[in-house]
């Protein structure tokens, strides 16, 4: 059974088909968020710190941390805060050594340029997964060697040099093609984790039934584990949570074994907490009965980040499943 390991100092998730639902937290990411962009520039981390306690109390088992940043106030005196290749390998690290200072829960070091991603590789501590390689050979060439080199598993993305195909024939070519090339170094299927690409719903009315589709086929025909940016699905909707909050399901029940996503969302996350339980990834219940209470919080009054930190503190954990020695 194909099982993916990720590791922070003293914990371990594993990603399966038989395991729960692998929530990756999505929020450290300044792409698009122009005012932790601007915090970052001026060596603030608070919203990055604060994200990353609250993601981890609201359920998520791993959490990404990406650096796509430039800094448009350094520009004028240095243009080469300009260039991510310049900011993000200094960025990185600092970020990672911030979050794994608060929380103990594996990561998952996200960036389209190679030197951060090595650098987020040597700061982090335990088996992180990197995020990503695609099936353009530029990239393949400059991440493969470096998943071989740190032994960690990969998040790979179904797209070459020819683009996002929306044919998922051709997206189901790229992933197969990802995970041979890295079995020619070394790097076995089970550290494979594949992004079949979401399509936005309202773009393209048969985006939900093709991801089904293809997360079936990746795990029947590749035997590989899957995530996805779960909101894309949901990109340019009304009441987008719950358009996520239905698809989120289905995705696991066609055998999709994790996701970005955002989990202060309380709607998504109740969806994933019952779809655990109807998939029997959830031994007696536990976890839903946890979740209940969270829920029976918020109702009382409180947000649901404040009503799982509460919950969190109660258990006195700090998130993740401790490493067996």
């Amino acid at each position: 059974m194909t099982r993916t390991v990720i590791e922070s100092k003293t914990k371990t998730v594993v990603i399966g088909f038989d395991e729960p639902f692998c929530v990756i937290g999505e929020r450290i990411n300044p792409t698009g968020r122009k005012k932790l962009a601007a915090e970052l520039e001026m060596d603030d981390f608070s919203t990055v710190e604060q994200d990353a306690v609250e993601q981890v109390a609201c359920g998520a088992m791993v959490l990404d941390i990406n650096s796509g940043a430039v800094f448009t106030n350094k520009m004028a005196d240095d243009p080469r805060y300009a260039d991510n290749n310049f900011v993000e390998p200094m960025l990185m690290p600092e970020l990672v050594k911030r979050v794994q200072s608060l929380v103990d829960v594996p990561l998952c070091i996200d960036s389209s340029v190679p030197g951060a991603l090595e650098n987020g590789l040597e700061a982090a501590e335990g088996r992180p997964l990197l995020n990503s390689v695609t099936g353009e050979e530029e990239r393949l060439e400059l991440v493969l060697p470096l998943v071989k080199k740190y032994n960690v598993p990969v998040v790979a993305i179904s797209n070459d040099d020819t683009g996002i195909s929306e044919d998922p024939e051709v997206r189901f070519a790229v992933a197969k093609k990802i995970v041979e090339r890295a079995a020619d170094h070394g790097i076995p299927a089970h550290d494979i984790v594949v992004d079949p690409l979401v399509m936005p719903i309202g773009a393209m009315a048969t985006a939900g039934q093709q991801v089904f589709t293809l997360v079936r086929r990746l795990r029947d025909e590749l035997g590989v584990n899957t995530t996805c940016g779960a909101s894309n699905v949901s990109f340019g909707l009304p009441n987008r949570h719950g358009v996520n909050a239905a698809f989120l399901p289905m995705a696991i029940c066609a055998g999709m074994t994790s996701a970005i996503m955002n989990p202060i969302r309380q709607v998504e996350m109740e969806a994933i907490k019952a779809a655990n339980l109807l998939m029997n990834h959830d031994p007696n219940g536990g976890a839903w009965i946890g979740f209940s209470r969270v829920v029976d919080a918020v109702k009382e009054g409180a947000t649901f980040p404040e009503a799982a930190k509460a919950a969190q503190a109660g258990a006195g954990g700090r998130g993740g499943r401790r490493r067996r020695r």
